[in-house]
């Protein structure tokens, strides 16, 4: 068996310029590409998850809900944010479910809390026990309970990260528009410069020239994506993290079942044997 985390990111499956407008046509090429994958390798294993997008980020950044929450209508905001981004969560499944695949919703919100803004505590025991019977867990981010803010936001990186050392995933594949990471927006700089393998080395130096992402991002923007996935392959060497865009036909599908032609950036905890003798810098692509 071999397990994978797939996320698709808010930006992907959402206009988040516009609230609450969903990618239908997005959501639908993905689940047909996730059916691919598990028809070419039947080992594959899954654990699915979306961002909010212009569903729960909207509402959290109107309401601050990712700093705390406090008071009446804190609190009325809180219950939003989670009923907004549940919808969006109804309507991947719908998707997901119309092409054949078995997903099965969890909400965080039901069985985790955070501290500070960190997950404390959360069950790792359901999502082995989905798996086991065949199911493909489908999580996404969400308000959640904190001891220290009375509430919180927990992204979706987060819960991959609690999750991570339970089930000891192989592969995380991070879905978003952008076709991995750059130094610059490459939708609206030319001169963007992609960086096509990052690891604990070379990140200070992406720190330096890494922007944020478009739309509205109430939980870090690309950088503070990067940094925990950083942090994972650190602590668990074996784990490997793509980002692609899963807007590039036949990306997800490849980067779900290993192959290098999904292309993006690769996250690993130290450089790749081919590359070793090159220089960690970054390679300049046209723009598309």
């Amino acid at each position: 068996m071999t397990l994978v985390f797939l996320k698709l990111g808010g930006s992907l499956i959402t206009d988040k310029t516009q609230v609450e407008m969903p990618r239908q046509d997005v959501l639908q090429e993905l689940a047909q590409e996730v059916c691919q994958a598990r028809a070419e390798a039947p080992e594959l294993r899954m654990v699915l998850a979306h961002g909010s997008g212009s569903f729960g980020h909207v509402a959290a950044r109107r309401h601050g809900t990712r700093e705390g929450v406090d008071g009446q209508a804190g609190w009325q905001g809180f219950a939003e944010v989670s009923d907004a981004a549940a919808r969006l969560n109804r309507l991947v499944a719908s998707v997901f479910l119309a092409a054949g695949l078995p997903v099965w919703s969890i909400a965080p919100s039901a069985g985790g809390w955070c501290t500070d803004g960190q997950i404390s505590q959360w069950l790792p025991q359901i999502f082995v026990m989905a798996i086991e019977r065949g199911l493909l867990p489908l999580t996404y981010g969400d308000a959640v309970l904190d001891t220290a803010r009375g509430g919180t936001i927990a992204s979706t990186e987060e819960l991959f990260a609690w999750l991570v050392p339970h089930l000891q995933p192989a592969r995380i594949v991070l879905a978003g528009t952008v076709d991995g990471v750059y130094s610059r927006d490459p939708l609206v700089d030319p001169l963007a410069e992609l960086w096509p393998e990052i690891t604990p080395a070379t990140l200070p130096a992406l720190r330096a020239s890494l922007g944020g992402s478009h739309g509205v991002d109430v939980t870090g923007g690309m950088l503070s994506k990067v940094e925990e996935m950083v942090r994972l392959v650190t602590a668990h060497p074996n784990l490997e993290v793509r980002i692609v865009s899963g807007l590039r036909r036949g990306a997800v599908h490849a980067a779900l079942v290993g192959h290098e032609a999904a292309g993006g950036t690769v996250i690993r905890a130290s450089r790749s044997i081919a590359d070793r003798s090159k220089p960690p810098v970054t390679i300049r692509r046209p723009s598309a």
